[in-house]
Parts: C-alpha cells; sequence; structure tokens
C-alpha cells in the first residue's frame, strides 16, 4: 500500500521536472530570439553564401539560442519568404543539427552533478532585472536558465531517490531486451521517436534518457536507440510547420527530415562498432555489470553514460552533416521529386491570387521572423494596388472596348481581394503582437498596421474612381479628348508614386529619403489645382456639362487622394 503514493509521488516530480525544463528552455530560447531577433535575421539572411558558411550559420544560431526548432522554422520561413533558396536552407538545417548538440551537454552536465544551488541567486537577481525596463529581457533570460537549472536538478535527484540502478524490476525489464538484436534498436528507436513527436521537445526526451543510463537502469544500446528516434521525432515540429506554407519551404522541412533518417539508416549500419568507439573516447566500459564489478563500480561506470550519451549525439551529427554536406544538389533534387511543384495557374498577375502568399498560420512559432512573413506580404499587397490602379486608368481613359461591365466587375474583385489582404494581415500581425517581442519588432508590427491600412485606401480609392467612371457610362457621360488626356496626365504622375512607394517598401530603411516622393507629390497636388479651375471654368462656360465636370473632378481628387497615402506609406519606412 506504501508503494502506491511513492510511485505517484515520483511520477509527479518526474513531470513537474520535465515542465520545468522545458518551459526553462522555452523562455530561454524566445528571449534570446527577442534581443537578437533583428541580428538573427541578418545572419541568417547574408551569411548562407556558400554550403559552408549556411552550415556554419546554422550551427552558430541554434547554438546561440538552444533550439534547432527555432532555427528550423525561422529558415522554413526564409525559404517561404523567398529570402532563402532550398540548397541555403538545407545547409543551414545542417548546421542547425549539430548546434543543437549543445543542449545535449548543457543537460549532461546538470545531470552529472546537482547545480540547483546556483538557481535561487539567479531568481533574486532576475527579479531585481525584471523591475527595470531596460533589463527586462536579461530578467527573462535569467528565469529561463534558473528554471531550466532547477528542472534538470530535480530530475536528477529524484532518479537518486528512486534508485532505478537498483530496482530489480526495472533492470529486468530493460534487461529483458537483447542489446544485441536489431530488433531491441529498432523498437527504442521508434520509443524515442514516438515521444519526442508527443512532447515536441527532444531536450525533455534527452534528458530524461541521462537519468535512466546514469542510473545504471537503462543500457547504453538501448538509450543510444532512444537518442536517435529523437533526431527523427524533432523533424516532425519543422514538417508541421510548413504543411500549409509554399512548395519550397514543405521541401526544405523534408529536407530536415531526409537528413536526419539517412543518418539514423547509416548508423543502423555501424551500430555497435559506432558506439563502442565513442564509449572508449569517454572512457565508458560495456563489459561491466553489477554482477562482475560489484554494485558501487557498475553505478561509478554507469555515471558516464550521460556524457557518452551526448559525445554520441555529436559525433552522429557531425559525421553525418559532414557525409552529407557534399552532397546538397542530389538532396535538393530528391525533395523537388518528392514534393512535386503546385500548378502555376492562379499566381500571374492576369489571374490576382485571392490569398495570401506568403504568411502563413503554421509559422508563427518564431515570431521574430514571423515579422518577415508580414513584410514580404505588405510588399506584395503594395504591388497589387498598383496593379489595381493601373486597370482603373485603362477602365478611365482606353477604347470603348476596354470600358466594359468585365473590367469593372475584375476592379471590383481586386477591391475585395485587398479588403481580405488587410483583414488577414492584421489578425497575423495581431497573433505575432502577442508573443514576446523586441521593442524593434514591436515598431515594425506599428508600421506595418500603418501601411496595410494606407493600400486599402489606396484600393478603395481606385475603386471609387471605377465606379463613378461607370456611373458617368451609364447616364451617357462620356469624357472628351481634353478630359481624357488630363486623367492620362495626373494619372501618370500617380503611377510614378506608386512606384516609388514600392521601391520604398523593398529598399533598407538606410537607403530611403522622402525628397522624391515629395517632388512627386508636389507635382500632383499643382496638377489638381490647375485641372480642377479649368474644369470649374469650364462648367461656368457651359462648355462642359455639370454632371460630366462633377464626375470629372471626383476622379481628379482622388488620385490626389491617393498621391497622399503614398506619403502616408513611404513616411512610416524613412
Amino acid at each position: 500500500m506504501e508503494t502506491q503514493p511513492d510511485l505517484l509521488w515520483a511520477a509527479g516530480r518526474v513531470l513537474g521536472s520535465l515542465a520545468l525544463l522545458m518551459f526553462g528552455m522555452k523562455l530561454m530560447s524566445e528571449t534570446l530570439q527577442k534581443m537578437a531577433g533583428p541580428q538573427l535575421r541578418h545572419v541568417l539572411g547574408r551569411m548562407t553564401t556558400n554550403r559552408f558558411t549556411g552550415m556554419l550559420t546554422g550551427m552558430g544560431v541554434t547554438a546561440a539560442v538552444q533550439s534547432s526548432t527555432a532555427t528550423t522554422v525561422m529558415t522554413v520561413s526564409f525559404v517561404n519568404a523567398g529570402l532563402l533558396t532550398l540548397a541555403q536552407a538545407i545547409s543551414v538545417i545542417m548546421g542547425a543539427n549539430i548546434g543543437t548538440t549543445l543542449t545535449a551537454w548543457i543537460i549532461s552536465a546538470g545531470v552529472s552533478f546537482n547545480i540547483t544551488d546556483f538557481v535561487w541567486p539567479a531568481f533574486l537577481l532576475a527579479t531585481f532585472l525584471l523591475a527595470r525596463r531596460k533589463s527586462r529581457n536579461v530578467g527573462d533570460f535569467l528565469f529561463g536558465v534558473a528554471f531550466m537549472i532547477l528542472g534538470l536538478g530535480t530530475l536528477r535527484q529524484t532518479g537518486v531517490d528512486l534508485r532505478l540502478g537498483e530496482n530489480e524490476a526495472v533492470l529486468g525489464f530493460f534487461a529483458s531486451f537483447d542489446p544485441q538484436s536489431f530488433l531491441t534498436t529498432l523498437t527504442f528507436l521508434l520509443i524515442g521517436g514516438i515521444l519526442t513527436m508527443c512532447v515536441q521537445s527532444s531536450a525533455a526526451v534527452m534528458a530524461i534518457t541521462m537519468i535512466l543510463c546514469s542510473s545504471g537502469a537503462l543500457p547504453i544500446y538501448q538509450g543510444i536507440a532512444l537518442v536517435m528516434g529523437e533526431n527523427i521525432g524533432t523533424t516532425v515540429t519543422s514538417n508541421l510547420a510548413a504543411l500549409t506554407a509554399s512548395t519550397q519551404a514543405r521541401r526544405a522541412a523534408f529536407a530536415h527530415m531526409f537528413f536526419n533518417l539517412f543518418g539514423v539508416m547509416w548508423m543502423l549500419a555501424v551500430f555497435h562498432p559506432f558506439i563502442d568507439g565513442v564509449c572508449a573516447l569517454v572512457g565508458y566500459d560495456t563489459t561491466l555489470t553489477p554482477d562482475t564489478a560489484g554494485q558501487a563500480a557498475f553505478l561509478a561506470n554507469a555515471a558516464k553514460l550521460n556524457v557518452v550519451l551526448a559525445a554520441f549525439h555529436t559525433c552522429f551529427n557531425v559525421v553525418n552533416t559532414g557525409v552529407l554536406i557534399g552532397f546538397i544538389p542530389q538532396i535538393e533534387r530528391i525533395v523537388c521529386w518528392v514534393i512535386k511543384d503546385k500548378p502555376k495557374d492562379e499566381q500571374s498577375e492576369e489571374n490576382e491570387p485571392t490569398r495570401l502568399q506568403y504568411i502563413e498560420s503554421g509559422l508563427v512559432q518564431v515570431p521574430e521572423i514571423a515579422v518577415l512573413q508580414a513584410q514580404k506580404e505588405v510588399v506584395a499587397f503594395g504591388k497589387r494596388t498598383q496593379r489595381m490602379f493601373n486597370l482603373t486608368h485603362a477602365y478611365l481613359t482606353g477604347p470603348s472596348e476596354a470600358r466594359t461591365a468585365e473590367a469593372f466587375d475584375r476592379i471590383a474583385d481586386y477591391e475585395s481581394v485587398c479588403d481580405n489582404t488587410e483583414i488577414e494581415i492584421a489578425r497575423y500581425l495581431e497573433k505575432v503582437g502577442e508573443q514576446h517581442l523586441s521593442d524593434d519588432t514591436k515598431g515594425k508590427i506599428r508600421e506595418m498596421i500603418r501601411q496595410i491600412s494606407e493600400l486599402e485606401s489606396i484600393a478603395d480609392s481606385c475603386f471609387r474612381m471605377a465606379r463613378t467612371a461607370n456611373h458617368a457610362n451609364e447616364l451617357g457621360h462620356i469624357f472628351d479628348k481634353r478630359q481624357r488626356t488630363e486623367i492620362d496626365k495626373i494619372a501618370e504622375l500617380t503611377g510614378q508614386a506608386l512606384t516609388r512607394m514600392n521601391e520604398a517598401l523593398t529598399l533598407r530603411r538606410e537607403e530611403l529619403t522622402m525628397d522624391e516622393t515629395w517632388r512627386i507629390e508636389t507635382r500632383i497636388n499643382q496638377e489638381r489645382d490647375r485641372i480642377k479651375a479649368e474644369n470649374i471654368s469650364a462648367i461656368e462656360s457651359g462648355e462642359r456639362h455639370y454632371a460630366i465636370g462633377a464626375a470629372f473632378a471626383d476622379l481628379i481628387g482622388e488620385c490626389e487622394k491617393i498621391g497622399d497615402y503614398v506619403v502616408n506609406v513611404v513616411q512610416t519606412r524613412c
């Protein structure tokens, strides 16, 4: 009767320790991303000139943020946004697999000795830092580290208290599996993969594996099989993130899975010799048992297993990367063969897409990088409004065959798409804004919300112009040659303003000035004033019918409004 409460107590401590470990690592990783988000984007975008720099970049970023998942999702986001090629992404993912091995060494250190004594000063210092705005991020980071250490320390102590290496039931269970059997290796590999998929944290499964091995309960061969399974299970995250993403993003995620699966396959072929080599490197004797060496010597030898696991994790990923980095073009061809291109029937300018092109809900997992998705979508939004204006211009002054009901309906469809685009981008930015973000990223979100509002206003003006012209046509009022010439003049200036706006949305901030935008805006205002005065004179003299003159004035006024909206967009970038 006393055993059941003890087991429940132990299970509660294990689960609670894992929760603390996972929360601490998540908080630490998110804070690092928040502090270094813009720099990480710059590093990933600029330092991937070849396969080796890409690999080093992935390794460095993952070691910095302590999350291969974060790096992989960043990379998938970059591919989805068209900022990285598939080949560059594959090299970054290879590096991420090496960078994540640092996590295993951190967990190994936490399992090797009791480091919870360092937790309490860290909590105290973090509390003081949180009280100051400038050091709040550092405080969050220290809290993450402290929770991670507390989780590791509690998990380690729970393993010690349970005396797993002396528990006959536990030892008997693992002893029932033949360590030399290939089926045993596959069984534990599958268990490791399933556990990692369920908890979505290879670090948590790695910590459990190290506790079991270092306590003497889990033999090294089964433990390493679990680690191999973790390598496969962790690829599920990036593949889930890319399910609704672009074809290239799904290919990048699949390349991550292919890389790890290939590594596991060749490792299975040299499983025991490779492990024996790592054990010899660390100084672990695979032949010692409690019966042959005594319980104390057996447990002392088993205490080295957490180092063996970390060393294996590093050696495996380094060797796997070394083997495959020369075959990136071939891997690219394989993933392109598996994941085919989508039919290119809805992505042309002649057939406007009715959904967002870059934003995917599954990729919001890395908020700092998600902003890039929104930026790309805003750029696409700006180009869409310029295409809509060009259609409207043609509808206003083109030949009679261009002023059809179908042409008006198409402009109306554009307006509907622009309305939906504004709403969807705004919702996405709201979702991203709920996460932990740097001040720089918060500022970019505010800018983009302003930009999409102005862009939607441009679309509204275009639709009002088309509606005004359509109403005039229905009443039999036709603009004369002089009016069409004046519309062409101010529309040409408005088109120049829109071109400048779209350049501003893509250029870096330090490359921008308002000079050209103000010059165009001044000319639009001058033309508006001149045309307005001439139009009033023509109406007063009876040369022009009032209704057609009023419609003409409305069109000129909308062009001037578009110029104002363009100024507002460019100002957010300067």
